[in-house]
């Protein structure tokens, strides 16, 4: 990157390229650079890194923010990261950022989300990537604080060291009359969803079958995000994509396969 350049940055999500907090994560990062914005077509929540490898992608020029070229895509969150690097633009970003998510992205959540697999495509790109998501689900949710939070990221982001192969994961406790307390650097809690299969019938009398579950709190650590988002510190945790359980090694070494 030049001097007289401004950073490229690279502005995605999962809940579709006019999501409110998607618009509001584009303008902020604005202020530091130059913002390109690949976004799906309509919502890809719970995605994980699925890629689109048996259908066309179907990619056009939209008009959502003054001074963003922006894109809709048809696939999923990782679609459009590799679409935006490897052929949408050619100067490489400097950061991308992802989200911000209309919804908790904490804990075991991270395995699931459209948003946080965006940014882990940036990590494995060696891109200093960000996920951005606020616990709301509320289409008009209010994001003034998630604002606040990732325009202070974004800028630590350029301007300080960012490790190899890594992407942070930021949740933003939902505003609820009460000043944030802080940013906290977390690690993520230990949490299962207790999943259930609902069956339910149409008016026909054929089966059709939701997945539904709760939650549940495993992990009672100080450390961790879901502490931290639980009494209102926005929480940090950094990820990588490497999930070797490093410490069992020794532990099937000894099975002598």
């Amino acid at each position: 990157m030049s001097t007289a350049e401004r950073p490229l940055i690279l502005v995605t999500n999962d809940d579709g390229y006019d999501a409110k907090g998607v618009l509001t994560l584009a303008r902020t990062a604005s202020k530091f650079g130059d913002v390109l914005m690949v976004a799906p077509s309509k919502p890809q929540s719970g995605m994980g890194h699925a890629i689109t490898i048996h259908d066309p992608l179907k990619i056009r020029k939209v008009d959502v923010l003054e001074g963003v070229t922006s894109y809709s895509c048809s696939g999923t969150p990782v679609d459009c990261v590799k679409s935006a690097i490897h052929g949408l633009s050619d100067r490489r970003p400097d950061l991308l950022v992802s989200g911000i998510n209309h919804g908790a992205n904490f804990s075991i959540n991270v395995l699931y989300s459209g948003t946080m697999s965006a940014a882990v495509e940036g990590a494995l790109e060696n891109i200093p990537s960000i996920g951005f998501s606020l616990l709301d689900y509320d289409q008009n949710a209010d994001f003034g604080d998630s604002a606040i939070v990732a325009e202070r990221i974004i800028a630590k982001a350029l301007n300080e060291k960012f490790p190899e192969f890594t992407c942070l994961n930021v949740n933003i406790p939902r505003s609820n009359g009460e000043k944030l307390k802080g940013i906290r650097i977390c690690r993520q809690g230990i949490g299962i969803w207790e999943d259930r299969l609902v069956k339910r019938e149409d008016p026909m009398g054929h089966p059709y079958y939701w997945l539904a579950g709760d939650f549940k709190e495993m992990d009672k650590g100080q450390d961790t995000d879901i502490w931290a988002l639980k009494n209102h510190y926005v929480s940090v945790v950094p990820i990588q994509f490497d999930m070797t359980a490093h410490q069992h090694i020794p532990t099937f070494n000894n099975w002598e396969l």
